[in-house]
């Protein structure tokens, strides 16, 4: 009898394990395309102060040519759009933890980030900037000239990575945030920030002058990023749609025009 009741256990607690896989399996089956398309809307991870990208307006609604593409997204699966403002670094953690689907925040496209999340095709590309003090224009001209001297970026981004490679001399000085990096800049606290070049032009628009584009020029070919949206491994399902979206709106200059309309506004609100 005892050693029926020891079979019995044993055999339950193997059936118990294979439902529990059976269920992790089904689970992982549906944490693409199929979780989004059941919960009827696609939750979006940003950092909305990245104008012309992502940035709130006078009500403050998350807009930019970046959430013109989440909504064109979710159009394209027929949900609902559900966006979540975050710090930048935390986008691509959320995105691996299933915390939001994907993540659209001008993210480049890197190998480095390509070994732990998946990218979309290419929707931007975008040329990188240094931003200094307006009489400093014609100071930092070369990485010489910023040797020894903090160069600011934002906390996680690619940013960071090219002042290491380009400025080799030069002192990683990082933020959460630009607006914050712009102020250290215009009080002297660092030498410059690298940015994107729309961003950048934004930045040197809302500071009355204080700070302008350095005449230095980054190497191309290490320079001109790639922009993507991000979204955890293995959603092929998911990436196949996302990027028939893209190819759309890259095609018909809808995104262009979303990227027109975002820059008109920045200027507007004053970002």
């Amino acid at each position: 009898m005892k050693k029926l009741l020891k079979v019995f256990a044993v055999s339950f607690m193997l059936f118990a394990c294979s439902a529990m896989l059976f269920a992790g399996g089904d689970k992982e089956q549906v944490s693409g395309l199929e979780k989004i398309k059941n919960a009827g809307k696609i939750v979006v991870g940003t950092e909305a102060q990245y104008a012309p990208y992502e940035f709130r307006d006078a009500d403050n609604n998350i807009v930019g040519c970046d959430m013109f593409l989440a909504q064109q997204i979710a159009d394209g699966l027929g949900v609902e759009l559900e966006i979540v403002d975050m710090a930048f670094d935390g986008i691509i953690p959320a995105v691996q933890a299933g915390q939001v689907d994907i993540g659209i925040a001008a993210f480049t496209n890197t190998p480095e980030r390509a070994e732990v999340i998946d990218f979309s095709a290419i929707y931007e590309q975008s040329l990188q900037y240094l931003v200094v003090k307006t009489e400093n224009k014609e100071v930092y001209t070369t990485s010489e000239s910023l040797a020894g001297l903090k160069v600011g970026a934002q906390r996680g981004t690619i940013q960071s990575q090219l002042i290491r490679e380009a400025l080799p001399d030069s002192e990683l000085f990082e933020l959460a945030k630009y607006p914050e990096l712009a102020l250290e800049v215009q009080n002297g606290n660092i030498a410059g920030l690298v940015v994107d070049a729309a961003v950048g032009d934004s930045i040197v628009a809302s500071s009355d002058g204080k700070l302008t584009v350095a005449d230095y020029t980054f190497d191309a070919s290490i320079a001109n990023f790639g922009k993507s949206v991000v979204l955890a491994k293995g959603n092929e399902e998911l990436k196949a749609e996302i990027d028939k979206v893209i190819e759309r709106v890259l095609s018909d200059g809808s995104y262009q025009k979303a990227w027109d309309d975002a820059v008109a506004l920045q200027k507007e609100l004053g970002l």
